[in-house]
C-alpha cells in the first residue's frame, strides 16, 4: 500500500506521527510504503518543521514543500477561504509524479476541499465521534470543561465538512484513576478561563490528559493504517467504524 503524508509539521504530535509510521514500515510491521511527504511550510520558517524535514530527508522519502504563507503572501495576503482551492490545485500539481493508494492527513493544519476530492485521505482527530471538532488544544479543555470521564481519539475520512467525514477506526481511554485524580482535585471548584488564562497548557491536568492521548494516536494510526492494509477496514467509509481500543492499549503497554 503506498501513502501520501500530509503535514504541517509544527509540533511533537506530528513528529511523532510520522515517526511511527517510518518505524513501522521500516520493520515490516505496516505493510505499506510512504510514496511521498507534503509539507505546507519550507526550511527556515520554524525549527519545529525543519525538523520534521530533516526526519522525512533522513530516510531518503520525496519531500514537497509549498508554503501556505508565502503562497498568501504571494496572492496579495486575500483571505485564506479565496485561497483554499488555488492552493489546493497547486499542491495537486506538484504531487503529479507520485502514486498513492491512501493519504494521510496528520498534523495538517489546513482545510483542503481539493485535496480531498483528489486523494482517499484519512485524518487523525484527537476526541471521539460527536466531541469536539477542531484542535487538539480546545478537545483538551473540553474534557476539562465537561468534567468528563474518559475521552479518545478517532480515524476518519477527510471531507469538506472538517472532522465529520466517516468514522473509520475510534480508541478511547479513561481521565480517572491513579495518574489523574490528583489533578481533578487540584482543579475543583476553579474557573475554567483563569486557568486557561493563568497556566494554560502547563495545568497539570491538561497535561496529563494531552500525554495520555499523545500515547494512543500513534498506535490508533498505525493500527488503522494496518487494518486498511489488511482489508480488515474499508477506506471509504462504508461500513460501521471498529474500536481498536484492545491493540492500542497493548501498543502503549509494549
Amino acid at each position: 500500500m503506498r501513502i501520501g503524508w500530509f503535514s504541517t509539521g509544527r509540533g511533537e504530535g506530528s513528529y511523532g506521527l510520522l515517526r511511527s509510521a517510518l518505524d513501522a514500515t521500516g520493520s515490516g510491521d505496516l505493510a505499506a510504503s510512504i510514496s511521498f511527504v507534503f509539507v505546507n511550510r519550507n526550511h527556515g520558517q520554524t525549527e519545529q518543521t525543519d525538523r520534521f524535514l530533516r526526519l522525512v530527508e533522513s530516510h531518503d522519502i520525496p519531500l514537497v514543500t509549498l508554503s501556505s504563507r508565502d503562497f498568501r503572501r504571494s496572492h496579495g495576503n486575500r483571505q485564506w477561504a479565496e485561497l483554499r482551492e488555488d492552493f489546493d490545485r497547486a499542491v495537486i500539481d506538484l504531487l503529479k509524479p507520485y502514486s498513492t493508494d491512501i493519504a494521510v492527513h496528520a498534523g495538517y493544519m489546513l482545510i483542503a476541499p481539493l485535496l480531498c476530492s483528489e486523494y482517499l485521505t484519512l485524518n487523525l482527530h484527537p476526541a471521539l465521534p460527536g466531541g469536539t471538532i477542531g484542535m487538539w488544544q480546545q478537545a483538551t479543555w473540553d474534557v476539562i470543561a465537561g468534567n468528563m470521564i474518559e475521552t479518545g481519539a478517532m480515524i476518519h475520512v477527510s471531507t469538506e465538512d472538517v472532522d465529520e467525514g466517516p468514522v473509520l477506526a475510534t480508541t478511547r481511554f479513561s481521565v480517572r484513576g491513579p495518574r489523574f485524580d490528583a489533578f481533578w482535585s487540584q482543579i475543583e471548584g476553579a474557573d475554567l478561563e483563569r486557568l486557561k488564562q493563568d497556566q494554560g497548557e502547563e495545568l497539570p491536568l491538561f497535561s496529563a490528559i494531552r500525554k495520555a492521548g499523545l500515547l494512543r494516536e500513534r498506535p490508533l494510526l498505525i493500527e488503522t493504517l494496518k487494518a486498511v492494509a489488511s482489508g480488515r477496514i474499508d477506506p471509504s467509509g462504508a461500513a460501521p467504524a471498529i474500536d481498536l481500543t484492545r491493540e492500542v492499549e497493548l501498543a502503549v503497554a509494549g
